[in-house]
């Protein structure tokens, strides 16, 4: 049976869908699909992905189907913090390139 905790989330719910309004998170969203299909900006204009995209891609790539799961799921937690493991990278690239 689920409750009212596993329903709301807690923080890490809370972290994702910060996580899904962050612009740059989008951003390396749109830079991660072109990387992977080889695809252009042209192809791919940054600025593609939405913040509802973003929750999709957590939840699938996490196997959930709330983001609230992720307070709950040992194993649908570790596949979200890798995702911010390889978020974090893509920005220190980002910021090594530019700077």
């Amino acid at each position: 049976m689920t409750t009212d905790r596993q329903r709301m989330g807690g923080r890490q719910a809370r972290r994702a869908a910060i996580l899904c309004n962050d612009k740059r998170f989008r951003l390396y969203l749109d830079a991660r699909r072109r990387n992977r299909n080889r695809m252009t900006r042209e192809q791919l204009p940054d600025g593609t992905h939405s913040a509802e995209d973003a929750a999709d891609f957590i939840r699938d790539t996490c196997g959930i189907s709330s983001r609230a799961v992720l307070d709950h799921n040992d194993a649908a937690r570790q596949m979200f913090v890798r995702i911010i493991e390889d978020y974090t990278r893509w920005q220190r690239h980002q910021q090594q390139t530019r700077g």
